[in-house]
Formats: C-alpha cells, sequence, structure tokens
C-alpha cells in the first residue's frame, strides 16, 4: 500500500512527537517527505531523527512543491494563515494545532469555501482539551450557552500585557472576555479556546477566564457548555504540551483508520 505523504511546518516539541510516531511505526501509513520550520536548525535536527531523512525546506512554497497528502502545521495561527489556503489549493489537507487563525470569520468562511471546492479538508485537533463531540453535539440541539476557563503559572504569561511581578505572589483572574478576544491578546497561548468555540457556540460567543495561580505548573483548560436537557464539563490538567502533539497523532490514526472515534 502507498504511504501517505506528510510534511510539517513547525519543527519544535510538538512536530518532533509526531516525526518520532512515523519513525517508530505508530503513523505506520504515512511518510514524512518534507519539512519546515523558521529556524532551519530545528528543521535539521527534527529530519535527522528519520531513518529516511525528509527534504528540509526553506519556505512554505518549497515544502508544498513536494506535493503532500497531510500538512501537519505545529508552529503558529501566523503560519497557518500563510499556509492553509495555498496547501488546500494544492490538493493537501491540513491537521492544525494553530487553531486561533480561525477566530478571524472572514478567514475561516474561506478556508471552509477553498476545502469544498478542492476536496480537501482541515482537521483541527483537540490539542490540550478535548470534547469536541459534545461541544457540537449539545450546541447542535440549540439553546447553548459555553464558557472556558483556563489555569496558567505566572512565568507562562511573561512577555504578555498582563504580566507583573505581583503574579508570583498573588492568585488572581488576568482575563475576561470572549474566546476572540483572548486570542488575539494571547496569539499563541489559547488556540483551545477558539477550537472549543468553533466547535460549538462561536469565538464571539464563548466567555473565557484565564487565572493566574503563583507556582502552577501546567495548563487546566476547563470548557462547559449546557442547555435545558444536557450539562457538559470537560476538564483537562496536562502538566507539559506533549499532549497537543499526540492529539495530532490521534488525528492521524483516526483518519487511515477504519473505525473512527469522533
Amino acid at each position: 500500500m502507498k504511504k501517505k505523504g506528510l510534511v510539517i511546518v513547525g519543527c519544535g516539541k510538538l512536530g518532533a512527537i509526531v516525526a518520532d510516531a512515523v519513525a517508530g511505526g505508530v503513523l505506520a501509513e504515512y511518510e514524512l517527505i518534507g519539512v519546515y520550520s523558521r529556524t532551519r536548525a530545528k528543521a535539521e535536527a527534527l529530519a535527522e531523527r528519520m531513518p529516511q531523512q525528509p527534504t528540509i525546506c526553506d519556505s512554505v512554497e518549497e515544502l508544498l512543491a513536494l506535493h503532500p497528502d497531510y500538512v501537519v502545521e505545529a508552529a503558529s495561527p501566523a503560519a497557518m494563515r500563510e499556509l492553509a489556503l495555498p496547501a488546500l489549493r494544492g490538493g493537501a489537507s491540513v491537521v492544525t494545532l494553530s487553531i486561533g487563525a480561525f477566530a478571524d470569520d472572514g478567514f475561516y468562511a474561506e478556508v471552509m469555501r477553498t476545502a469544498k471546492e478542492c476536496g480537501t479538508r482541515v482537521y483541527v485537533v483537540s490539542g490540550a482539551t478535548g470534547g469536541f463531540d459534545v461541544l457540537q453535539t449539545v450546541a447542535l440541539m440549540g439553546g447553548a450557552t459555553a464558557r472556558f476557563f483556563n489555569e496558567k503559572g505566572p512565568d507562562a504569561l511573561r512577555g504578555t500585557a498582563v504580566y507583573d511581578d505581583s503574579l508570583q505572589a498573588e492568585q488572581r483572574a488576568v482575563f475576561s472576555g470572549t474566546a476572540k478576544e483572548a486570542i488575539a491578546m494571547f496569539p499563541t497561548k489559547v488556540n483551545v479556546t477558539v477550537a472549543a468555540s468553533r466547535a460549538s457556540v462561536g469565538p464571539e460567543n464563548m466567555h473565557v477566564t484565564m487565572q493566574s495561580t503563583p507556582g502552577f505548573v501546567g495548563d487546566t483548560q476547563r470548557v462547559e457548555i449546557k442547555n435545558e436537557q444536557v450539562h457538559a464539563v470537560v476538564d483537562v490538567y496536562s502538566a507539559t504540551s506533549e499532549i497537543a502533539g499526540w492529539s495530532v497523532v490521534s488525528t492521524l490514526l483516526n483518519i487511515s483508520s477504519p473505525v473512527m472515534f469522533v
């Protein structure tokens, strides 16, 4: 059986998890044919992990010229905005972690239209949260409201507009607003809020609260949705970001499996 051609955009820790799953036979139906990262050294390091070294590319255009079946995006919302439409038009489906790019309604609509016209797909992975199936189901039933709670340690917020040294000693809510507002303030830290909102009530209707807790390590992601008949809570704690990389592996397994868990 011919293997599916896979390329990776973003060759950090999460991209490496996917590459190792290919190399280790977990993703036996895929072949890693190309890698691209903003830092070439990271792409080279990831390529060296593979028994058969993939092509190391210097641009998204060069990567897509390899004509992959699937593009794994593990970089940033900016990278997703750059690659999604060209990839879909070129016949590749996209597996993305940076769903924050879809907070933009216009871009989201254009991606959906392009994928439909080209017979390709975008797979939104669960990342560090989950429950997209129940979120979508409850939203379809009607009358749903949803909210998202995120807890981080103060060090994870360094370099953002909400950080100050007092967070090292004081627990407090540092953000309250919509998922659309959250991703605008934290472009790489709350992709999961946009993913959960797109699966349910939309980025402008999902309320998000972020809490900073001194000494806290990792992330808590809690999404809650309710209507007159159902009240569902999905609560996930992760000590590291590795769950996001493994969620890509799980999605790729689902794509190639005769039985899918959705």
